[in-house]
């Protein structure tokens, strides 16, 4: 009897805000707009947004957003080594301060807060490292302040670490969209062709499926059949408060 109730639900949203304390933590958040004789940079808020495409993309059982999935998760998880590997480096030159002497977190007095709407698990990935990369610009102000570090210690490591989040940031700049799916690379029908012409060749274990990033979402196949019931969680988790989408029952594979 219970299957039979029917409960109209809306979906679950939560309330997501970013505090940074470093500008040079806020600028890689905003990027650069290109000007006359400056190219733009990618910020992250840029960068979230088109990993919220990719991700529809790969929904959509296009290949080529699943490969660009991997892709990412693979830069994610160098950046985060990078990034871990300055900062055990710093750890290293801040055993120097004398037992007798106690320095608390240097936290700004005046942090900026920033609304987050992020939509892709690998999205969340990225913001954890800005924060990572925040606390390492906050450590590194202090070691120049308290004399453990030179100026020029201090700005080569701002510099790399900034370096290796706009590395990341830039990878995604090349994304393009396909249109093709999986069927039509099976049916090698002119949309296959015309993507692999414009975008080259895939693993065939991406092409099968057989091979997914590890946060890849389910993909949607929309079929004119009786109601199914939907995927509980990706209906309900909707990080930019949207709700799901109405028409076509939507039947989740893989």
């Amino acid at each position: 009897m219970a299957d039979s109730i029917q409960l109209n639900l809306g979906a679950l949203r939560s309330d997501m805000k970013l505090t940074l304390h470093t500008h040079h933590a806020a600028r890689i958040w905003h990027g650069r707009t290109a000007s006359e004789g400056k190219n733009g940079i990618l910020g992250l808020s840029g960068f979230v947004g088109v990993l919220n495409k990719m991700k529809r993309g790969a929904e959509q059982d296009d290949p080529y957003s699943d490969w660009w999935l991997i892709r990412v998760e693979e830069k994610l998880a160098g950046s985060k080594a990078a990034l871990t590997t300055i900062q055990e480096q710093l750890a290293q030159m801040m055993t120097v301060l004398p037992p007798a002497l106690s320095i608390g977190e240097n936290l700004n007095v005046q942090p900026v807060t920033l609304p987050l709407f992020v939509n892709a698990q690998h999205g969340f990935m990225a913001v954890y490292l800005l924060t990572q990369y925040d606390d390492l610009a906050r450590r590194l102000l202090l070691a120049h302040h308290t004399a453990l570090i030179g100026r020029r210690d201090m700005e080569r490591w701002l510099n790399e670490g900034a370096h290796v989040l706009r590395s990341l940031f830039g990878l995604v700049q090349q994304y393009r969209f396909s249109g093709a799916t999986r069927d039509d690379f099976a049916a090698n029908n002119a949309r296959a062709r015309e993507a692999r012409e414009l975008l080259g060749e895939l693993p065939q274990e991406v092409l099968e499926g057989t091979l997914r990033a590890e946060f890849a979402p389910p993909i949607i196949r929309r079929h004119k059949v009786d109601a199914l019931d939907p995927d509980p969680v990706e209906q309900s988790l909707d990080s930019e408060g949207q709700e799901p989408d109405a028409g076509d029952v939507e039947n989740r594979e893989r």
